[in-house]
């Protein structure tokens, strides 16, 4: 099995030469997740060969989010393909008052194009009460930073534009390029949704989501969770991964044959897991969704812990912290999370049995 690794090593070949391909969106999009806090000033153009040998200088690498980025990074610096592009406007929010977590870099090609990548999750407490704020919001604030972003970069450059990203990143992509300027969207390529969730019944039914749709295109693994949630419209490619269940989110496991992935089909667990959330959101009105949501995170705050890592690794002490808060809550609140849960593990149970989904490529 081959993963970006591999690819790495059989297509180290300019663009020039061959032309960008899926594969070179997953590793553009995994880019955004770097470390470049302190490494590139957001209107500076450098090249990730530069920005490599600046992080190295620095000799930190915990800041780090997953440890096969260590390897990756100088792969793609001292690759031919990938070490002469050049990243630029790298912005990095995280706002604990507007629940807001947002990062995204751009990155200049040598075919006269730039690729605008978005970070999907990263390990703060307020990035993920962000991804679950989709469940009963419309909007949420990195969409609207992502928009804004994709409007800014392009005015700058007057390239033929790919936007796309991981997780959340992924989303964003998809949003952004729907409600960015109308004369921006006529010149995006590609939009690369890389197991990223959907959106509500209200932004998938809006013109300016049907204006871009055809330009989109996900990825998921055969085992996919995240990438199935809510609404999608858009061709879906299913690919093999070679870990399992919530595991196979992470794109490293991600199988590919050239430059591109190695097809797969759905999985019945998958199945199960995408209708019984959906049930569960069906059944659930947005107002309880919220309630439970913004308690569940009060039960996290409690700890005062700033990323779920810090949660782990002081497991014993927080969980004390957060069985206390919970039983010093309401009787209200505490019947509300009661309740809320009860649902989910109905709808769990009377969805068991799903038939298996017929083989295909591609699904809408």
């Amino acid at each position: 099995m081959a993963n970006i690794f591999d690819y790495m090593q059989w297509r180290d070949l300019s663009l020039e030469r061959v032309e960008f391909n899926e594969i070179d969106n997953l590793i553009l999009a995994r880019l955004s997740y770097f470390p470049f806090d302190g490494l590139i000033d957001e209107d500076e153009i450098i090249t990730i060969e530069e920005c490599y040998r600046r992080y190295m200088s620095l000799g930190d690498t915990g800041r780090i989010l997953q440890k096969e980025d260590i390897d990756l990074f100088p792969v793609l610096a001292n690759s031919i393909r990938f070490g002469q592009m050049k990243l630029t406007n790298y912005v990095n929010k995280l706002d604990s008052m507007k629940e807001k977590q947002f990062s995204a870099i751009t990155i200049i090609m040598p075919d006269n194009t730039i690729y605008v990548s978005y970070r999907g999750t990263d390990n703060t407490i307020v990035g993920w009460k962000e991804d679950f704020n989709m469940s009963f919001s419309d909007l949420v604030e990195s969409q609207i930073d992502a928009a804004n972003y994709l409007n800014n970069i392009s005015f700058k450059y007057k390239s033929k534009i790919r936007v796309g990203g991981h997780s959340k990143g992924g989303n964003l992509a998809v949003y952004a390029a729907a409600f960015c300027n109308p004369k921006i969207q006529k010149r995006i390529i590609n939009v690369y949704n890389n197991d990223g969730p959907g959106f509500s019944d209200k932004i998938v039914s809006s013109k300016e989501y049907k204006n871009i749709i055809n330009k989109v295109h996900t990825y998921i693994p055969q085992t996919s969770i995240i990438g199935r949630l809510l609404n999608h419209e858009e061709e879906t490619t299913i690919l093999k991964s070679t870990q399992t269940g919530i595991m196979q989110h992470d794109l490293y496991t991600w199988q590919v044959l050239g430059g591109k992935f190695v097809e797969d089909e759905l999985t019945n667990s998958s199945e199960f897991i995408d209708k019984t959330i959906t049930d569960w959101l069906k059944e659930v009105e947005p107002k309880q969704r919220e309630e439970f949501i913004d308690t569940f995170f009060e039960i996290l705050n409690a700890t005062q812990a700033q990323t779920m890592a810090e949660i782990s690794s002081k497991w014993f002490l927080n969980a004390k912290t957060m069985i206390k808060t919970y039983k010093n809550m309401s009787q209200e609140s505490k019947e509300m999370m009661t309740r809320t849960l009860s649902i989910l593990v109905s709808i769990g149970k009377s969805n068991i049995r799903i038939p298996k989904r017929k083989k295909s490529k591609l699904i809408k």
